[in-house]
C-alpha cells in the first residue's frame, strides 16, 4: 500500500491528488507529533493563567469581546461547530473532502494551531480508512477559513454528522463504529483548529490544477489533429520562434505539439501550405502557452497556501506568543484561481474556432461541408458546432471573477470576504465544459482526418490519437443521433485515455 507521510512542508498537488483520489494512506512524521503536542501544552498553559486567546476563551467573529469562564470553554467548541455548520446543497465529491482533510492535518503538523493530537490523528484515521464527512457544496464565503464545510468534517469528532463508508452513507457515529474509529470529542480549541482555514477550496483548487493540465495537453492533441487535418504551416511551431519570445508556456506548447505530428508528411513539409494560417491555429503555442504559464503560478500559490498556516489565531510555542490575525482568508488562492478559469475558457474558445474552420467549406481547404459525405441531405457535424458554442457562452458567464463580490457579514465584522469558494465550483463547471467543448474538436478532427487520409500521412500522435477515439466513436457515415457521441468524447477526455496513449508513444508533452 502507497503511503504518505505528512510533515507540514513539501505536499504537493501530485501528493494530494495521489491520498485524495488514489487513496493512498497517510502517516504523521514523528516530528510533526513532536510539534503538536508542544504547541497543545503551551496552549493549557495559557488557559491556566487565564490568558485572553481569541476563539479559546473568548467567543468569535462579532463576539470576540465575549470572555468564557471555565465552565464555557469546551461546550463552546461544540456550539461553535453547532452553528457553523450550515451549508446547503448536494455533498461533496469524497475526493474535495479527501483532500481537505488532508490540507488540514498539515497545517497541524506544523505545530501552530494548538490542537490536541487526538484529533490530528483522528483525521488520519479517516482518510487511511475511508471515513469520510458528507459536506454541502455550498456555504463558505473562504474567509475565516471555509466554515460551514470544514464545520461538517468537524461533526464527525462529535461522534455527529454523517460520512461516506464502504460506498454507505451512514451516520457520523455509526460510521466511525464500524471503522473501528475512536470518537475523540472536542475540547478547548480543538473545533475552531479544524475549521479555520481555506482547506477545502484550497483543495479543490489543487485538484483542479492537476486536471487543467491534463486538459491543456490533450488540447494541443487536438490542436495537432485539427491542424494536420487543416495542411497547417507548421513552421509557426518551430521551437527557436517561441524561444527568442522568451516565454516558457509558448515553448511547451510548441514543443508538445511537434511531437504528436513527428513522422507525418505535414512535419516533413511534403504536403503543400498556406505561407500563413489564421490566428487560431498558428497562435495555439502562444495561447494554450499562456494558460500553461498561468497554471504554473497558480500552482504555485496554490502549494504555498497548502503548506502554509491558515489558522487565526496561531501559536508560536518557541516565542510563547499567540497572534491573531487573518491567514484564514481565501483571496491569495481565489486570485490565480479565477485566472485558471478563465485560461481554459480562453483554450475552449481556440479549440472551438479550429473546429468551424474543420466545419466550414470556405475554410477548410478542401474538406467537405461539415465533414459530411452527403452535404445538403446530411448536415454532418453542424449541430455539434452548436453544441460546443452553448458551452462556450456557459463558461464565458462563470468566468466573471467572484473574487470582486464580496459581501459584508457578521454585523461588518467580516466585511471582506474572498467568495473562493464560489471561483472553486465555478472552475469545476468550466473545466466540465471544456471536456465537452474539446471532444468535440477531438471528433471533428478524426472526422477530417479519415477525408484526407489517402492523401498523406498523419504524424505518430495524431494518429494514435485518432486510433484511440475510433475506438469509441465511429466515422460518421451517414447522420445519427450526437448527443451519444458527445457525451461519450466528453468522458473520454476527462479519462485521459486519449492522452495517456500518445504519451506512452511520443513521450511526456510536458
Amino acid at each position: 500500500m502507497k503511503k504518505y507521510i505528512i510533515k507540514g512542508a513539501d505536499l504537493t498537488i501530485e501528493d494530494l491528488v495521489n491520498v485524495a483520489r488514489n487513496n493512498y494512506q497517510v502517516e504523521l512524521d514523528k516530528s510533526a507529533i513532536d510539534r503538536i503536542n508542544i504547541c497543545r501544552a503551551m496552549i493549557m498553559k495559557k488557559i491556566d493563567a487565564h490568558e485572553i486567546m481569541y476563539g479559546v476563551n473568548t467567543g468569535i467573529g462579532e463576539f470576540s469581546e465575549v470572555v468564557l469562564d471555565d465552565n464555557q470553554i469546551a461546550d463552546f467548541q461544540k456550539y461553535l461547530i453547532y452553528n457553523h455548520a450550515a451549508g446547503i446543497g448536494e455533498a461533496m465529491p469524497i475526493e474535495w473532502v479527501r483532500a481537505a482533510m488532508l490540507g488540514r492535518i498539515n497545517v497541524h503538523a506544523h505545530g501552530n494551531s494548538a490542537v490536541r493530537l487526538e484529533i490530528t490523528q483522528t483525521l488520519v484515521e479517516m482518510l487511511n480508512k475511508g471515513v469520510t464527512p458528507v459536506v454541502c457544496r455550498k456555504g463558505s464565503v473562504g474567509a475565516s477559513g471555509d466554515l460551514a464545510p470544514m464545520s461538517q468534517i468537524a461533526l464527525l469528532m462529535l461522534g455527529e454528522g454523517s460520512a461516506f463508508y464502504k460506498g454507505e452513507e451512514l451516520s457520523g457515529k455509526d460510521a466511525f463504529a464500524k471503522a473501528k474509529i475512536e470518537v475523540p470529542g472536542l475540547q478547548a480549541r480543538d473545533g475552531l483548529a479544524i475549521i479555520n482555514g481555506s482547506n477545502v477550496l484550497t483543495a479543490m483548487s489543487a485538484i483542479l490544477l492537476y486536471d487543467a493540465n491534463n486538459f491543456f495537453k490533450q488540447a494541443e492533441i487536438a490542436a495537432s489533429m485539427s491542424l494536420e487535418a487543416l495542411k497547417a504551416n507548421m513552421k509557426p511551431y518551430t521551437s527557436l520562434l517561441h524561444e527568442v519570445r522568451g516565454f516558457s508556456g509558448a515553448v511547451r506548447s510548441a514543443n508538445a505539439i511537434n511531437k504528436c505530428v513527428s513522422g507525418g508528411d505535414l512535419k516533413e513539409e511534403k504536403v503543400a501550405c498556406k505561407v500563413q494560417d489564421a490566428y487560431s491555429m498558428r497562435s495555439t503555442p502562444q495561447v494554450i502557452g499562456s494558460a500553461h504559464d498561468a497554471l504554473r503560478w497558480a500552482k504555485s500559490q496554490v502549494e504555498i497556501e497548502l503548506n502554509g498556516v491558515g489558522d487565526n489565531p496561531i501559536f508560536f510555542p518557541e516565542k510563547d506568543l499567540a497572534l491573531s490575525g487573518a491567514n484564514f482568508q481565501g483571496t491569495p488562492v481565489s486570485v490565480p484561481m479565477e485566472m485558471v478559469g478563465q485560461v481554459i475558457t480562453m483554450v475552449s474558445i481556440i479549440s472551438e474556432r479550429r473546429m468551424n474552420r474543420l466545419n466550414n467549406p470556405a475554410l477548410s481547404v478542401g474538406l467537405p461541408p461539415f465533414l459530411s459525405k452527403n452535404a445538403g441531405l446530411m448536415s454532418g457535424l453542424m449541430l455539434s458546432q452548436y453544441t460546443a458554442d452553448m458551452q462556450i457562452v456557459e463558461q464565458k458567464i462563470l468566468a466573471t471573477p467572484a473574487s470582486i463580490q464580496s459581501i459584508p457579514a457578521a454585523a461588518d465584522q467580516e466585511d471582506f470576504v474572498s467568495m473562493g469558494m464560489n471561483t472553486a465550483i465555478k472552475n469545476f463547471q468550466i473545466i466540465d465544459n471544456a471536456y465537452g467543448i474539446l471532444g468535440i474538436e477531438f471528433m471533428a478532427a478524426a472526422q477530417a482526418l479519415d477525408f484526407r487520409k489517402e492523401e498523406y500521412s498523419f504524424g505518430n500522435g495524431v494518429q494514435k490519437a485518432h486510433d484511440t477515439i475510433r475506438k469509441y466513436v465511429d466515422f460518421l457515415e451517414i447522420d445519427r443521433p450526437l448527443y451519444k457521441d458527445h457525451n461519450t468524447m466528453k468522458e473520454l477526455v476527462e479519462s485521459c485515455e486519449i492522452l495517456n496513449e500518445v504519451e506512452d508513444l511520443v513521450g511526456s508533452l510536458e
